[in-house]
């Protein structure tokens, strides 16, 4: 669980990832050692005050100069909202995060279709499973040239799209996307949030986090 300047759900995540079942490790933005850590976890918030663009300076961290070369030998990264943008700035996710259409930021719990099984991170679920986590974001539409588009619904590497509206914009309704191995998935909802009835809408989240797991081991 990498913590930026700026992360707000680092301590969210880690409570997730325990209640998966796994052990929850603290990385330091700062620190290019992973700890030997079998996945990690890019949280949300706002990583250097999101000064020049969502993620950009972020993208230049130490840690992130490991992650982006041990998710090329499979590591399964997640990256939820600001760690989303941060990988898309990071050229391990193509497309960009922009403002959201309206202009408003947007709070709220959102029904999500989970379109693809196959990655590191939604093998817990089934095809077209529909889930209820939170958004809340100011820049969280994705957009991307029409041929990543197509490349994209091709290759079935959607991972996740909203139902039953759309909160930001994002084009054909995307929510989330992977790489083309599946290990390295960005998420804008944030399934952390959702992942006991005590303060979520849902336990619906945790499918996630119980996801990496298998595939850790597997």
């Amino acid at each position: 669980m990498v913590t930026f300047p700026g992360s707000l759900d680092d301590r969210d995540a880690q409570r997730a990832v325990r209640l998966a079942g796994g052990e929850p490790v603290a990385l330091w933005h700062g620190d290019a050692d992973l700890r030997g850590v079998d996945a990690v976890v890019l949280p949300g918030g706002f990583s250097y005050g999101d000064y020049l663009r969502c993620g950009a300076i972020a993208r230049f961290a130490p840690v992130m100069q490991t992650v982006i070369e041990l998710a090329g030998h499979g590591l399964p990264v997640l990256g939820i909202c600001n760690g989303f943008q941060i990988l898309c700035e990071s050229h391990l996710l193509p497309g960009a995060l922009t403002r959201n259409a309206h202009l408003h930021f947007r709070n709220r719990d959102q029904r999500l279709r989970i379109e693809n099984t196959s990655t590191a991170w939604t093998n817990a679920y089934q095809p077209a499973d529909e889930i209820v986590v939170p958004v809340k974001n100011g820049e969280g539409c994705f957009v991307a040239a029409p041929d990543v588009l197509d490349r994209l619904e091709g290759e079935g590497r959607v991972v996740v799209r909203y139902a039953d509206g759309n909160p930001n914009g994002s084009v054909r309704d995307i929510a989330g996307i992977c790489n083309e191995r599946g290990n390295v998935v960005g998420l804008m909802p944030h399934p952390e949030h959702a992942v006991e009835t005590l303060t979520g809408p849902s336990t619906d989240g945790l499918g996630f986090f119980a996801s990496v797991l298998t595939a850790a081991v597997s």
